[in-house]
């Protein structure tokens, strides 16, 4: 067993928080929220980002260690324990209006930084068993349609004006929700009917991953409904759309301003590590399974995220993760500090 991998059990902080959320009542329904959002964005400013990356006989070591395998599945378990908690606490506990929203936030910061987050990991393997799990993440923040456009859409288009994942120059984020969750969820029944038109079948077939994607998570809304009733299933309808803002938020915060060349009509160079914001804060990056070594990420999709690099051409954010999220809900805040190193980023490629 790799000591070095068991960093990665810190994830699991966020799980017992809202453990305590579901369970108890006042301030508490909000100690997630805290946690995420306020104590780890504070503590980011005083650790040191780490740039350091693996040597080549330590990143093949990791490569093969199923032990960061195994805790992305042990994710999966947890997740659903956790959603079925949740749905379980409204039935035995007579709260306030605004301890309900705590544990509704509480669980859509799971839907996010676990449903569709570690979904978005798994989501990249070429096992069947890992986009199964990948796609059962999807499914507790009823967005499975990322799978399909974002494997076959985002990683082709992105740092594009075809790419609805990227946020443009000057976008706030409040409108950027609207253009990418609208498009995005159009580019895939778009890539879905195409893949069908190839093979001659048509959209409405039950081999369309969109159509199959739509059924389960009806089937679910159907499940909980019924054991749980239409009041507790709109909590978790409220909860899974936290989740997709989250994911949504932190896509506008990894491709903000950032545009590949254009090298003949349609066609763009390369993505390359400059074309991705990436973040070397220490606990964003275990927290969010390195997520925020995105340039690397989108550099070679393929590499699992223990062995993600940091790279010193990538454009860095100026926090982690969590912090840099809070500053891109303050646009005036956010373009103030990111124009400048978009600008400055410009004239040292001129």
């Amino acid at each position: 067993m790799s000591i070095k991998a068991l960093k990665y059990l810190l994830p699991l902080t966020i799980y017992y928080t809202c453990w305590l959320s579901f369970s108890l009542t006042g301030w508490v329904t909000w100690l997630p929220m805290l946690y995420a959002w306020v104590a780890i964005p504070v503590a980011e400013l005083f650790i040191h980002p780490n740039t350091k990356n693996l040597t080549a006989a330590e990143e093949e070591l990791a490569r093969h260690n199923k032990l960061y395998d195994n805790m992305l599945y042990a994710i999966v378990l947890a997740q659903y324990v956790a959603l079925a908690y949740f749905l379980y606490s409204f039935k035995i506990s007579n709260l306030l209006w605004w301890e309900k929203l705590g544990r509704v936030f509480s669980m859509g910061l799971l839907c996010g930084t676990f449903g569709i987050n570690v979904g978005h990991e798994l989501g990249h393997r070429v096992n069947k068993f890992e986009q199964f799990l990948a796609k059962s993440l999807l499914l507790t923040s009823l967005y499975m349609h990322f799978f399909i456009e974002h494997n076959k859409g985002h990683h082709k288009h992105v740092a594009t004006p075809e790419d609805p994942s990227s946020a443009r120059y000057n976008e706030p984020v409040y409108t950027f929700y609207f253009r990418t969750i609208f498009f995005s969820y159009l580019s895939a029944w778009k890539i879905a009917n195409a893949e069908l038109s190839k093979k001659g079948l048509s959209i409405f077939s039950l081999k369309n991953e969109m159509v199959q994607a739509h059924i389960i998570q009806l089937a679910l809304i159907g499940v909980i409904y019924y054991y749980f009733g239409g009041l507790i299933l709109v909590y978790f309808l409220a909860a899974a759309f936290v989740g997709i803002l989250l994911l949504e938020t932190v896509n506008y915060i990894e491709h903000y301003g950032l545009q590949r060349n254009e090298t003949t009509e349609g066609k763009y160079e390369r993505t390359m590590p400059h074309h991705s914001w990436n973040s070397s804060h220490v606990l964003g990056r275990i927290l969010l399974f390195e997520l925020s070594r995105h340039s690397d990420h989108h550099y070679m999709a393929s590499r699992k995220y223990q062995v993600l690099q940091h790279h010193t051409q990538a454009p860095q954010l100026p926090t982690g993760y969590p912090g840099s999220i809070i500053l891109s809900l303050f646009p005036p805040a956010w373009f103030y500090i990111m124009n400048k190193k978009i600008k400055t980023i410009k004239k040292q490629s001129e």
